[in-house]
């Protein structure tokens, strides 16, 4: 026994010497990388470098899943009121004043690479030719014009999409709706052998543009805070954010959401709440609220032992998911911030490059800090509250007749019988958001739909309405014409269909 502890701590003592000479050979690094900045970028560009260099520390520091399945609890029954219950209460006489404490945060640092589209995801077309962005500044003005209020919109660009965000703002000069930007941290990518930064310098255009990478959302509490931006809102009297994913068409500012935190029915402010909803099949592996330690906390299934996954997965055990929408308290996130208290797992995101160099990136996502946080809570609401367009499959819902249209947000369509959405995948054909647009003369008719496959090369025609389950398999090599009009009922249509003009 004597000789296995001391061959542990033989073991331990050589992991600290390596951990320390790649913590050494990692400042050398980006040392040069900073030596190469210019006079106007060598402030934020040493913050951010500061940063990488924490977060690189913690990742050296832990090893595997961050979670003991054992300390893992079901959260206690007040820990996640019902909306109904929040909602039951009504508003106040004063919901103006509540309205004027709020700010509306959008992260708006992903491309729209994933659906065929260059520059910011918020910029594509949803409905109507309107573009994420726009629907988005349409409720909050509606909101302003409603109430007679002052809600802002902040967005957290990344370096990706910061400049093509900022020439579209122009166009909303006139809407009663001020809009501030600020840029989550540029991180360097790191050579998944070497573990050092494959970046030389600064710069990240031409071939540069592969060596960085924004960190993830959970940047937001940093990155918000050094722009300077935090204090100015705490001076202007704000109190709360409401953040949310700008691709997420069903977070909008809820009333009775935020009267419950600015009127807390107890007298206890909430720092933060995390809007979660009901798990379906379609989300099994979607982060969801635990107990841990006495304290609320959120596990991804990447922190999740893999023995334990298909538990984690099970929709019987953890019933709900986290949405993303989260409203935090503005004071809290200073207060944190001021003394390095925020704690969020960090999360290792492989890639291979172009090139086939395989790289790490480390990430942290915004929900992970609800641990840090006083007095946290969960409330579970609609399904219509989570609305994510990350496929065409996503924007085929969002642009049917499933969906009307009123002052920048969708509600579901009361001609529809059930309120669920219909599950939609579209194959490999319409990835791209322009060969999706070429495949659809109109949008089909979808209030009556259950369920949609359609693989290979298939067009759809003007006015098909689609009921039911609905299948539709083009062969390699074969092409299905639906014709204008076409009404496909608990349909499976496969082989070789082609409506030719004669």
């Amino acid at each position: 026994d004597l000789r296995k502890a001391m061959s542990q701590a033989g073991t331990s003592q050589f992991q600290e010497v390596i951990r320390q000479e790649l913590e050494y050979s990692m400042k050398v690094e980006l040392d040069k990388i900073l030596a190469t900045a210019p006079s106007n970028e060598l402030g934020h560009t040493k913050k951010d470098l500061e940063g990488f260099k924490k977060l690189f520390h913690r990742f050296l520091q832990e090893k595997g899943p961050s979670v003991d399945w054992e300390k893992i609890q079901r959260p206690p029954e007040d820990s996640i009121q019902p909306y109904e219950k929040i909602k039951a209460r009504g508003l106040p006489d004063n919901i103006a004043s509540v309205l004027n404490k709020l700010v509306v945060v959008k992260l708006n640092g992903g491309l729209g690479t994933s659906m065929g589209c260059k520059g910011p995801k918020s910029l594509i077309g949803v409905r109507n030719e309107n573009t994420f962005l726009d629907l988005t500044v349409q409720q909050i003005e509606h909101l302003n014009k409603s109430y007679n209020t002052d809600v802002p919109l902040v967005l957290m660009n990344s370096f990706n999409t910061d400049e093509d965000t900022k020439k579209i703002l122009q166009k909303y000069s006139l809407s009663r709706v001020k809009i501030y930007t600020f840029n989550q941290s540029r991180y360097p990518r790191i050579n998944k052998e070497t573990l050092l930064p494959i970046a030389k310098d600064v710069s990240y255009s031409g071939e540069n543009t592969e060596c960085w990478y924004p960190p993830g959302h959970g940047d937001i509490y940093a990155s918000f805070y050094n722009s300077g931006l935090l204090d100015n809102l705490i001076a202007e009297g704000k109190e709360y954010i409401f953040v949310s994913n700008i691709d997420n068409l069903g977070a909008t500012v809820d009333l009775y959401i935020l009267n419950h935190l600015m009127n807390p029915p107890n007298g206890k402010r909430c720092e933060f709440v995390m809007e979660v909803t009901n798990k379906t099949r379609a989300d099994v592996k979607g982060g969801t609220l635990t107990q841990y330690e006495n304290k609320l906390r959120l596990v991804e299934i990447a922190q999740v032992p893999k023995a334990h996954v298909d538990e984690f997965k099970s929709v019987s055990k953890f019933k709900i998911f986290n949405t993303n929408n989260l409203w935090i308290a503005l004071s809290a996130i200073k207060r944190l911030q001021e003394k390095n208290a925020i704690d969020m797992e960090i999360i290792v995101n492989p890639k291979t490059l172009d090139g086939g160099l395989n790289v790490i990136q480390l990430e942290t996502a915004v929900g992970a800090a609800i641990k840090s946080f006083e007095n946290s809570l969960g409330i579970n609401v609609p399904r219509s509250r989570f609305l994510p367009v990350k496929t065409t499959s996503d924007l085929l819902l969002v642009m049917s007749n499933l969906y009307s249209l009123n002052a920048g947000s969708l509600t579901m369509s009361e001609k529809r019988e059930f309120p669920t959405v219909p599950l939609v995948k579209l194959g490999s054909s319409f990835t791209k958001v322009q060969d999706y647009l070429r495949r659809f003369e109109s949008i089909p008719d979808m209030l009556e739909l259950d369920h949609l496959t359609v693989s290979g090369d298939v067009t759809f025609g003007k006015n098909v309405s689609l009921k039911g389950t609905v299948i539709i398999i083009a062969n390699h090599g074969d092409r299905i014409d639906i014709p204008a009009g076409a009404l496909l009922e608990n349909k499976i249509v496969s082989g070789n269909l082609r409506i030719l003009d004669h």
